[in-house]
């Protein structure tokens, strides 16, 4: 795992991640406890695939999901 994403002098690199991981910490890991690493790898997974990509609005993607701004790019 990298310290950084952003390049030498480019704080703004980092934002997308950081807010990706603001989302993930207060919608899914503070409102479970998990049993083990493999229980929390399957419940992290299904939260990203499930609803982060399919239902959650970006507004750096024009208020769309992911999946959905990438079917239009494709589409387009």
């Amino acid at each position: 795992m990298k310290h950084s994403y952003s390049r030498k002098g480019c704080p703004y690199d980092n934002g997308t991640i950081e807010s990706f991981h603001t989302f993930l910490k207060k919608e899914e890991i503070y409102l479970h406890t998990y049993k083990n690493f493999e229980s929390a790898k399957i419940t992290l997974f299904q939260y990203i695939e499930a609803f982060h990509n399919n239902h959650r609005i970006h507004s750096s993607l024009n208020c769309l999901a992911p999946n959905m701004f990438e079917q239009r790019q494709f589409t387009a």
